[in-house]
């Protein structure tokens, strides 16, 4: 699974640098700004890892609040892209969040993982890293797939099963596999639970700047939630 996924996003890395920035609604209209809502307002000298950074977005988005970004992903080609756009400003590795974090205990202030974790069969690999790595209550910050939107790309149509989705994104006139995993709002929940307390959830909603370019899609989403966000600290248990 690590390598279809790590294949599928350098396939999507050249997508990700020069369109979804500027085109991608439901990234510029909907899961970024409910995300940088949820940011601390003083980041200076903060230690932050930005898990699973595509093409730098929100890496640059850090960099320019003023914190020590480390960025990760697993795919080479958007580590190849997130150096391009932040240059020296912040370290950048290519590595899996399903193996163990190269960073030492408790040296980051704050996590945030954006639409990555639902990639991860295993929530329990990367959460005991996040939790190994983080300062005492510091903050995970995270979004994933809502599942009232995953059950409807369901095989089996069993709404608490752990289940491998293939969804397919159309790019430059191509169909690009996607494999990813769905799971039920119970379990998104009490795995973060099992590592953190959990002091927000939000089901975002589109902006007005989405309503007015893609109005049907706009009411659709303040409807039926794609995304997720949770806001969780290492707390001293």
């Amino acid at each position: 699974m690590n390598n279809k996924v790590r294949e599928t996003y350098d396939q999507l890395a050249n997508d990700y640098e020069h369109n979804v920035d500027t085109k991608s609604l439901f990234n510029t209209e909907y899961e970024r700004p409910a995300m940088m809502h949820l940011l601390p307002s003083d980041l200076e000298n903060k230690k932050v890892l930005d898990a699973g950074c595509a093409a730098g977005w929100y890496t640059k988005q850090l960099v320019n609040l003023d914190a020590r970004v480390t960025a990760t992903d697993i795919s080479p080609k958007m580590v190849e892209a997130t150096k391009r756009r932040i240059g020296e400003n912040a370290e950048v590795l290519c590595l899996d969040l399903e193996d163990e974090l190269p960073f030492e205990d408790e040296s980051f202030d704050f996590i945030m993982s954006s639409l990555v974790l639902h990639y991860i069969q295993d929530w329990s690999k990367p959460f005991n890293e996040f939790r190994r790595i983080l300062k005492p209550n510091g903050t995970l910050l995270f979004s994933v797939h809502h599942p009232f939107m995953d059950i409807k790309l369901s095989v089996n149509g069993d709404y608490f099963f752990n289940e491998l989705i293939i969804d397919q994104w159309e790019r430059d006139g191509k169909l690009i596999d996607v494999p990813f995993y769905r799971r039920p709002l119970h379990m998104i929940l009490n795995e973060t639970l099992d590592y953190f307390s959990i002091e927000r959830l939000i089901e975002p909603l589109p902006t007005i700047e989405f309503k007015m370019q893609v109005p049907e899609k706009y009411e659709k989403l303040m409807k039926n939630p794609h995304f997720m966000i949770v806001q969780a600290v290492k707390d001293n248990r």
